[in-house]
């Protein structure tokens, strides 16, 4: 059975980056009939963060990627970790290291000056050296000295690293904490994790954990590093160019399917298809097929993608969302099919969106005040006179043409002032679709306002 992770370290909110990689392990481990996990990983207690650690289950929830099982946490472990250092120390696979930070830097010191490269010498592997009282030792773990550390990437291929690249690196502090590359590997084998995908910023740690599996004779999973996201330089993604919160999509507007279709085209693809259900991506999605190559953030193509979506989402669902996201209650508009069908065609965001739909369903309280200069008592008796002839018609773009031309008026001439009345400003919808939705009741009502307003 195909079991996957996602394992965040609460020291900062879940972004997109992480978000898409969430999203590849749980695509296929569903696609697999398998297990997605969970884990949080808060061994960094300095650093850990309260607020970050529940935005991310929020943000987990938003999308509806759920996991199994009970969540993980790493900070409540901590006794199990000293179990499995303790049994590499009696497997004599690892041991304690007795040399002080001072006399390491010292060590690194003198190998910089002839050119080496800074490492751990190894001088308690063996035990030829004794305890020192007063030191509370690290824990190092007997890593290879020679030949490679390789594994089959399920994304690069084939990675090789020198034995000679890794010194006896340190599974637990001085303070008896054990190391971030410890705690993953234990984690990923008691939960059965088969297959890890995560970003290739993790590459140097894979033979870490590996030497750590093959310490304890334990199988190797399978992993998949996945190149990063860049911005639309080439360079590393900053809030600026969208890694920011991914709650903070939720507030400007976006909607989950849309971020996770465009999340996951970020690197993976099916032919030319852009618009991907969730049945489809569980469907067709292997992480073997992502691109090697890293994927440009582009937030036009973000906006067209959620764009396709909010056309494609029901009334009800539309109105739902736009209630509990933007504050706004549709339900009671009596032509809000009409007004939903208008602002679908145009808004890419569902913030944007509810600022439109709240042009019709609320009263300007103020104007522009340059588009007020163009109304005048004349201008407001052409709109009160064509109101008053539209009433009856039910045809709004014929009663518009045919009052122009019995007016010998130009479009501008009763265009503008009215917007003006209904929105606040001369710019808006088609006068015809904005009369159909509001009725010519309420435009009386509206022109009046302005009357009071110029008065």
């Amino acid at each position: 059975m195909i079991v996957t992770r996602f394992a965040p370290s609460p020291t900062g909110f879940l972004h997109i980056g992480g978000l898409r990689t969430a999203l590849f392990s749980y695509l296929w481990a569903r696609k697999n009939n398998g297990k997605f996990l969970l884990r949080i990983e808060d061994t960094d207690l300095a650093r850990n963060s309260e607020a970050a650690a529940k935005a991310i289950l929020e943000a987990f929830e938003w999308v509806k990627m759920e996991c199994d099982g009970a969540i993980e946490y790493q900070s409540k472990r901590f006794d199990i970790y000293a179990q499995y250092i303790r049994r590499l120390i009696d497997r004599g696979e690892a041991y304690y290291c007795y040399m002080t930070k001072e006399e390491l830097d010292a060590l690194r010191n003198e190998q910089q000056k002839r050119g080496e490269r800074p490492r751990y010498d190894g001088r308690y592997r063996d035990g030829a050296l004794p305890p020192r009282n007063g030191v509370n030792p690290v824990v190092r773990i007997k890593a290879p000295q020679s030949g490679t550390i390789a594994f089959e990437d399920g994304i690069k291929g084939r990675v090789e690293f020198n034995a000679n690249q890794l010194d006896d690196f340190i599974i637990a502090r001085s303070d008896k904490t054990p190391t971030y590359n410890f705690v993953v590997a234990i984690d990923d084998r008691m939960t059965g994790v088969t297959d890890v995908i995560r970003g290739d910023d993790h590459l140097s740690n894979t033979p870490k954990q590996i030497a750590i599996y093959r310490a304890f004779g334990w199988d190797i999973p399978k992993f998949y590093h996945v190149p990063m996201i860049l911005n639309a330089e080439g360079g590393k993604l900053s809030k600026r160019d969208g890694a920011t919160d991914v709650m903070e999509y939720k507030k400007a507007g976006y909607l989950p399917d849309a971020l996770l279709n465009f999340l996951v085209r970020l690197g993976w693809s099916y032919g030319d298809q852009e618009i991907f259900s969730r049945e489809e991506l569980l469907r067709l999605f292997d992480p073997s097929q992502i691109n090697g190559s890293a994927s440009i953030f582009n937030a036009s193509k973000l906006l067209w993608v959620n764009h396709e979506y909010i056309r494609a989402l029901s009334d009800d669902r539309l109105i739902a969302a736009l209630k509990e996201d933007f504050d706004l209650d549709l339900s009671g508009f009596e032509n809000r099919s009409k007004l939903l069908e208008l602002c679908k065609e145009k808004a890419r965001t569902l913030e944007i969106l509810a600022q439109e739909a709240k042009k019709f369903v609320l009263r300007p309280t103020s104007y522009n005040e340059k588009d007020l200069a163009l109304v005048t008592s004349q201008s407001l008796a052409i709109v009160s006179k064509f109101l008053d002839f539209a009433e009856d018609k039910k045809n709004k773009r014929g009663a518009i043409e045919e009052f122009l031309k019995a007016e010998n008026l130009t479009t501008p001439q009763l265009g503008k002032p009215l917007r003006i009345a209904l929105f606040g400003e001369a710019t808006g919808a088609s006068l015809d679709v904005s009369l159909e939705i509001l009725g010519v009741r309420e435009a009386k009502i509206r022109i009046n306002l302005l009357k009071e307003r110029i008065e």
